[in-house]
């Protein structure tokens, strides 16, 4: 199924929806609730759902005592031990309303690079999602490294939605939808279509880090919606707090077209960000 639009996302077989870690840590705990409950609302209708969530680092950051996301790698791996665990238990009691069972899938880029690895983590996923459990999936920051990871969740989503077929990825964001430029820019003007081949060269995205605790922004939820949209997946990106008109099939958000034809390609999962710190 080909989607045309916004109004099909009701109607999908398969989902990647993906939250960062300001939408769900800290302050916007709150909005775990009203995700699930979108969340389940699609599951109820039969579509096969599979979200990508952030925000164990930011989760584990008050139990270790840190007021900011921590810059070396040992403390980000501790801080990710324990917010995993958290985050996993708030999901799954959010989640206990609807009788739905999450799963944990954390994946490392070196996972989608290696074929076996690859291979596996789409086995155990294509059997959760037939157990009808609900996969939970986020980096493995445990035992990532700042050499080799996926560099953002935006694009660990789109990976992973090419990886189990899902017909369209939804990426929350903190605003309603993409602008052409920073939205608090004068000249900015919301972008609400974008046809599969579109040049977004023209725009101006701004920066990749937008708050204290997250890694993404305006500019990787493009780079993603692109990689998953050529690989013919359709792309919503739109607000968290407007999870449940997006997943109803509400007419907001910036709307990525899949590529009609697309073509086989190698599947490549890391990033080498060459970045230390």
């Amino acid at each position: 199924m080909t989607l045309t639009g916004r109004g099909d996302l009701p109607g999908v077989r398969r989902l990647v929806v993906k939250v960062g870690s300001s939408s769900i840590s800290g302050d916007g705990a709150h909005r775990i609730g009203p995700l699930v409950d979108a969340l389940a609302a699609a599951h109820a209708r039969g579509t096969e759902v599979v979200l990508v969530s952030s925000g164990a680092i930011a989760t584990g950051m008050p139990y270790l005592a840190l007021d900011s996301r921590p810059t070396d790698l040992a403390t980000q791996q501790a801080a990710a031990a324990v917010g995993q665990n958290v985050l996993i238990y708030r999901y799954q009691e959010a989640l206990r309303h609807y009788a739905i069972v999450a799963g944990q899938v954390l994946l490392t880029a070196g996972d989608l690079e290696n074929p076996t690895h690859r291979s596996n983590a789409r086995r155990a996923m294509e059997r959760l999602l037939g157990l009808r459990i609900l996969p939970i999936v986020n980096e493995n920051d445990t035992v990532a490294t700042h050499e080799i990871r996926f560099g953002d969740n935006d694009r660990l989503a789109a990976l992973v939605a090419q990886l189990i077929g899902a017909e369209a990825l939804v990426l929350l964001s903190d605003i309603e939808c993409l602008y052409t430029r920073p939205p608090g820019e004068p000249g900015a003007q919301p972008i609400r279509e974008v046809a599969h081949g579109d040049d977004l060269s023209g725009y101006e995205f701004g920066s990749v880090v937008v708050n204290s605790v997250g890694t993404g922004g305006a500019a990787t939820k493009a780079s993603a919606a692109k990689l998953a949209s050529d690989a013919g997946v359709a792309v919503l990106v739109t607000s968290a707090d407007l999870v449940g008109e997006a997943l109803g099939g509400a007419d907001i958000g910036t709307w990525f077209a899949p590529d009609p034809e697309p073509r086989a390609t190698a599947f490549t999962g890391a990033v080498r960000t060459g970045s230390h710190g």
